[in-house]
């Protein structure tokens, strides 16, 4: 995936220097290199970020299950 984003950069880069004016060159460059390829990796990153969500829910639940079972065990000892 990588090697396909950095083939993409080398060919806009190309065709950004061959643009007349710097700000074409400049303009070029964010608009078929840089937007198209975060889009890209926002999209292709989503269900990586959504495991982690839940991976955190996961961890944070299991926390406090066990902080309300510690809890419950000093209620016990000291109850």
């Amino acid at each position: 995936m990588y090697i396909i984003a950095i083939a993409w950069i080398y060919v806009v880069l190309l065709m950004a220097v061959t643009e007349p004016t710097v700000t074409a060159s400049i303009m070029t460059f964010l608009f078929y290199c840089v937007l198209p390829l975060t889009l890209f990796f926002y999209l292709i990153r989503t269900p990586q970020r959504k495991r982690m969500r839940q991976n955190e829910e996961q961890l944070k639940s299991k926390a406090t299950a066990q902080s309300s079972q510690e809890d419950d065990m000093e209620k016990d000892n000291f109850g």
